[in-house]
């Protein structure tokens, strides 16, 4: 039966047994922050299972997309070696919240596999909790007890974490044996197989320990679907099944070696095999290669894959074209696959690309490594760390090179090493230039009330309640001084996410200070950077803060603007468009994005016009404090998933198209941005991309600044606006038509010049020595006339100088029939004698000096050498 076949039985029978079918959610867990990766069928679930959301089904199944690579569950190590460990794998599983419990959930797991699938009853044992008598009775309706093994809690007894949901579990094993043993093994994992986890949630642990019975007990099942293809394909591996064989025969017709006939080939086949195609739903998921978080765990994945490639004497981009092929396959299923399927492999074959440049470096670096290690059998953490930053090569990698050696990792040391670059590479955040750690605010803290309030409010009045002047805290201050104020309440927003701080002034009767700067310090104070105008402020004044308003206003256009583009974005080049950084002023914007393509001029128009459509529907923005987290993510709002938020987020939200976590000011409707101009798209990394634009009045000086350019060089070229560009274009072809003619004009000039210097030569021991200085020549120049003067020449030496206008030039160079003379020596002493710098090679040299009046001292050099 093929692997397409038992997802839809599966799903039928659950669907037929009430159950609602479920899509596969995302492999990032974005309900779920304490996880990497969705690891199981239940993470989708996991609100319902503790209580904290209700949805409209009792029962469900589902088929999960699922991976296991890095942090608690990580099998990447282990790909390749055995017959069954894989990073990413689909996991089928039935539901109940409440509804069913062990009764059906045992009978629904025997009737599909016994009755839908046909498994042979024979060859079906099944493992309970020791203290579950319950399983045990139901299990042997159906069962056979010599057949049922009861094991402890670390094999039959599953948990959420150190408290909550919990219960036993039973799972369903496969004899994959030939012949029935007398003696079984249960734990024996490659004989007797495990498919099926039914796992019994009926507990509630508390922090002590203790386990009540829960009011509504639930199940949670899990099938890996690789595992039961094998069985049901009649093959002892899951890399022999149809989810894999089409990947290892692509690769087996690439390296021209037959897949089971060298066992370290065979390796390689399953390794590409199976990173591949986690790879490929990773990046159609949204993870992007990256130096950390979920994007590191791919890259190291691709760089693994790619040292295989490597091993099957694969030197080009391979893997992208995997990745096709594992589209094709799955995207039935996963529908989402072909819609992402040209970014999928423009990022592969992008990643393969830039590692190929450095593999064979690293290669060679390690191998160095481990020579001057011989006699340790150590490679130290320095040059772990080494590979890793210089030539990009993972550490679990590294680790892999090496199995087949005997020589170990000094990962303490890699990991010192980790930490001194950290700290080194730390910039110091703006406010410590404002405020040492070492001040102690906390009892100023006791006296904020209401914090920031800007939100609501423009101007406020507010108690002086800390002042900083020269990192120390003071009493009062006057007239010109340059302080930090600390007030109870403030309007004024302080630069984060990308945003610059509000400006503004603060009064009271007898003085005023003006705000040109406002910082968050880590501890979250307030720290309005102010020069003091007019009179004396002491702490308790009372003051009315006010922020520029107008200023205020075109920050939040261009922060606006920036969601608008994003949301553009992601529109036109595709979901896997992420964030990765801006800068929102109040006369510009910067918009730092995920994408691996150059990006064309008429995309640039697209999405410039789709996002001044948006701004004419002039939708309205709508703000929303206090947001549960998990509500926002699942009402849609777009966050930063290797960002920390806090149970409570702010949600703005654009019409219905824009919705994001964000902390920053908006505009009151799309409508205020007036426009949207892209002035600039670029590459800044690998990667990533940046648009820089402008929205509202700033956007209009910038187009008004281009049309005066515009009428100025309409004016210049005495040509219409609209015939510029035709004119530019003319005036290039004709400035490269007079470059040509130069040239030849001067190679014309060269050769008269380079007869009337042969003339002039001296001839030294049959060698004809040609001597010129002048004025204005560049080296190349130079070079150009030596080309000249040796045309037709057997043996001939040439010394040519040039003062200009900040040093000299000299160069020696010689013809190949000149023997026993070496340009390079001879500069040296010429170079020696006049005070200057140089080097070369046998037949050419060059060196530079201060000024050179004559080239009689390097004549008289030439002929000694002569």
């Amino acid at each position: 039966m093929l692997s397409a076949d038992i997802r839809k039985k599966f799903l039928n029978y659950f669907k037929s047994h009430n159950h609602s079918i479920i899509e596969s959610s995302s492999l990032i867990p974005t309900e779920d922050p304490t996880l990497l990766f969705t690891n199981a069928g239940m993470v989708q679930f996991k609100d319902i299972f503790l209580g904290e959301e209700t949805r409209d089904y009792s029962t469900a199944c589902s088929c999960q997309k699922s991976l296991r690579a890095g942090g608690k569950h990580n099998d990447l190590e282990n790909v390749g070696q055995t017959r069954r460990h894989h990073t990413f794998f689909e996991m089928l599983g039935n539901f109940s919240f409440g509804d069913y419990f062990k009764e059906d959930a045992i009978q629904f797991a025997w009737e599909f596999l016994t009755i839908e699938l046909k498994l042979n009853k024979e060859k079906l044992f099944v493992t309970v909790f020791n203290e579950d008598d319950e399983a045990e009775r139901i299990w042997t309706k159906y069962i056979d007890k010599e057949r049922i093994f009861r094991l402890g809690e670390e094999d039959n007894f599953w948990s959420m974490g150190d408290t909550g949901p919990c219960g036993p579990c039973s799972e369903i094993i496969y004899d994959m044996g030939d012949e029935p043993e007398k003696n079984i093994d249960i734990t024996d994992g490659e004989r007797y197989l495990e498919i099926w986890n039914l796992v019994f949630m009926q507990f509630n642990r508390d922090e002590k320990g203790k386990m009540t019975p829960l009011p509504k007990p639930s199940i949670d099942t899990g099938m890996g679907l690789e595992r039961l293809a094998s069985i049901l394909q009649g093959v002892s591996s899951n890399y022999d099944t149809d989810l894999f064989k089409y990947l290892i025969e692509y690769s087996a017709s690439k390296k021209g070696v037959p897949y089971n006939t060298d066992s370290a080939v065979d390796i390689s086949y399953r390794v590409l095999a199976d990173h591949t195609r986690a790879a490929t739903f990773l990046i159609s998921d949204g993870v992007m290669p990256s130096s950390e978080g979920r994007g590191y765990v791919l890259r190291r994945i691709l760089r693994r894959a790619i040292r295989h490639c490597r091993l099957l004497g694969i030197d080009e981009p391979f893997i992208f074209e995997l990745s096709n092929q594992v589209i094709d396959f799955m995207k039935p299923f996963y529908v989402e696959l072909e819609k992402n399927k040209e970014n999928i492999m423009s990022i592969i074959k992008n990643e393969e690309e830039k590692f190929l440049q450095t593999i064979d470096r690293g290669l060679d670096q390690l191998n160095s490594s481990l020579e001057l290690s011989k006699a340790t059998k150590v490679l130290s953490g320095k040059d772990i760390f080494k590979l890793y930053d210089t030539f990009g090569f993972p550490v679990d990698l590294i680790e892999d090179i090496l199995k087949s050696t005997d020589y170990t990792m000094d990962i303490q040391g890699y990991e010192e090493e980790m930490l001194e670059q950290k700290k080194s590479s730390k910039v110091a955040s703006k406010f410590k230039a404002i405020i040492s750690d070492s001040l102690n605010l906390n009892d100023i803290g006791k006296k904020i009330t209401d914090g920031f309030v800007g939100y609501n409010e423009n101007a406020t009045d507010s108690l002086i309640v800390g002042i900083v002047k020269d990192n120390e805290l003071v009493t009062q201050v006057k007239e010109g001084d340059k302080v930090s104020f600390i007030f109870d309440k403030t309007p004024f927003y302080a630069e984060s996410g990308g945003q610059i701080s509000d400006k503004g002034i603060g009064k009271k009767e007898s003085g005023i200070i003006e705000i040109f700067n406002v910082q968050k310090t880590k501890d979250n104070f307030y720290l309005h950077q102010s020069i003091v105008k007019k009179g004396i402020f002491k702490l308790g004044d009372k003051l009315v803060l006010e922020i520029n308003t107008d200023y205020r206003f075109s920050i939040s256009s261009h922060h606006s603007a920036t969601h608008i583009i994003h949301y553009a974005l992601r529109n036109i080049l595709g979901t896997h468009v992420r964030q990765a950084g801006s800068l929102v002023e109040d006369s510009r914007l910067r918009f730092d994005f995920s994408h691996f393509n150059n990006i064309d001029d008429i995309t640039i128009k697209s999405i410039e016009r789709l996002c001044n459509e948006k701004i004419i529907e002039n939708s309205k923005v709508t703000i929303n404090e206090n947001v549960e987290y998990k509500k926002a993510i699942k009402e849609g709002a777009n966050a930063f998933f290797e960002e920390k938020y806090g149970d409570l987020v702010r949600v703005v939200k654009i019409g219905d198209y824009s919705m994001e976590l964000c902390g920053g000011t908006h505009v009151k409707s799309s409508g205020d941005l007036g426009s949207i101009t892209i002035s600039s798209e670029n590459s800044i990394s690998s990667g990533i991309r940046r648009i820089e634009a402008y929205t509202s009045i700033p956007s209009y000086n910038f187009l008004l600044n281009l049309r005066d350019k515009l009428n100025v060089s309409s004016r210049l070229l005495s040509a219409s606006l609209e015939k510029v560009p035709d004119e530019i274009e003319r005036l290039k072809k004709e400035n490269i038509e007079l470059k040509h003619k130069i040239i030849e004009f001067e190679k014309s000039m060269s050769k008269g010049l380079a007869s009337q210097l042969k003339e002039d030569a001296v001839i030294i021991e049959g060698v004809k020595v040609i001597s010129f200085l002048t004025n204005d020549m560049t080296a190349n120049e130079l070079k150009s006339l030596w080309d000249e003067l040796k045309e037709g020449e057997a043996k001939a030496i040439g010394l040519l100088g040039s003062n200009n206008q900040s040093n000299s030039i000299l160069i020696c160079a010689s013809t190949n029939e000149v023997d026993n003379f070496d340009c390079k020596e001879v500069m040296s002493l010429i170079s020696k004698s006049y005070g200057g710098k140089g080097g070369g090679k046998k037949n050419l040299a060059q060196a530079g000096f201060n000024n050179i009046s004559s080239i009689d001292e390097g004549l008289e050099i030439i002929k000694t050498q002569l």
